[in-house]
This record gives C-alpha cells, structure tokens and sequence, in this order.
C-alpha cells in the first residue's frame, strides 16, 4: 500500500508515511470487510458511511503539515482509523462522530489498539469542540456545501489549515483555509456533511 498507492501518488511527508505504514487498516473494519482494507478504494462501515481509500487518508493528513506538537479536530471519527493516523502525527486528536454507534466502535477499538492520545466525541461535528480550542488542524471527512463550515474556521489556530471536502454543485474538491486563504485542490467524493442536530 504505501509504496504503490502512496509514493507513486506523491505523498513525502516520511511522518505520514510511517504512521500509515503502522497503523492496521484491517482492525478498524468488520470481519467481512478486512480482505479488502488495504485495497484503493472507500469501504463501507455501516451507518451509510465509508472509510476513505488509504490515498485520501494520507494526503489529507500531509495537507495539515503537521510537526508533531498539535492538538487536531477530526469531524467525522466513522471507524477511527483516520484518527489513529494522525495521532500518529500530532500530540493529541479530538474526533467527533455524530452517529453514536459508530462512534462507541471507533472509541472500543483505538483503545484496544493503545491510540490512547485520541478523544472520541458524539455529537455535531460541525460544531466543532470549542473547549479544546484552538486546533493546530483540522480535519473535516465530509463533503460541506459551499464553505467549510464557519463555527470550524473559528476554532483554527492561527497559521494552521482546515482541510474540508467541499461540494459546489456537482463539483466537490478538498479545501484547504489557512491563513485566512482557501486553496481548491484535488476532486474527491465523501459523503455529506450533516449539520445540526442528531435524531
């Protein structure tokens, strides 16, 4: 996976590579998914939700340019593997999920697995977590529309990114704000970023 999905697609950054080289896609899905983990593409997780193909995992997580010393917001834990690879990356992960299912599995599993620096939260990740604020990055793995969301962009430590798909309309591509600029990267396609309040 990390030589032919990941260096041959351009992803340098060594820390990165390192932490998805160590963290087991596998562990964070269901036994009749685990054949397929390591394969390039989204798999489903239940809850209409997907984990993202190892590509899109990684370079999200080298657009935040981490050093090693942040506090980061994941929006949208869904199986907690994202999350295990940052927290590989950084001092300390914050994710929220809003679906309280998915988010008890994610929590279950990244403590059996010892990702002890990772919180899971349930709730609106939109929101974000303006008590850990603010975030040396964030990251958003649904699809918002139009802007990232705003409550997001102010929980942002200054001079680092929020990295958030976003869907204008048939046209969704990763965002990076950072410094107050937004950047319009690369075409992708999760799921929608859902907003307010949990049924």
């Amino acid at each position: 996976m990390v030589e032919r999905q990941l260096r041959r697609r351009g992803i340098r950054d060594g820390r990165v590579l390192a932490a998805m080289a160590s963290v087991p896609r596998e562990r964070f899905l269901s036994a009749g998914e685990r054949r397929s983990a390591y394969r390039d593409r989204a798999i489903p997780i239940g809850g209409g939700q997907t984990m993202s193909q190892p590509w899109i995992v990684a370079h999200m997580t080298c657009l935040l340019e981490l050093q090693g010393h942040e506090r980061v917001l994941e929006v949208g834990t869904g199986s907690g593997y994202g999350a295990a690879v940052l927290s590989l990356c950084c001092a300390e992960v914050v994710t929220i999920e809003r679906d309280p299912q998915l988010a008890a599995t994610a929590r279950t599993r990244l403590a059996e697995l010892g990702f002890d620096r990772v919180q899971v939260r349930d709730g609106d990740g939109a929101l974000g977590a303006s008590d850990r604020a603010p975030f040396g990055g964030i990251a958003v793995t649904a699809a918002a529309v139009d802007e990232p969301p705003q409550a997001l962009l102010d929980q942002l430590a200054r001079g680092s990114a929020l990295v958030c798909p976003v869907r204008r309309g048939r046209d969704e591509r990763l965002v990076v704000c950072r410094h107050g600029e937004r950047h319009v990267g690369t075409q992708v396609r999760f799921v929608p970023l859902v907003e307010g309040e949990a049924e």
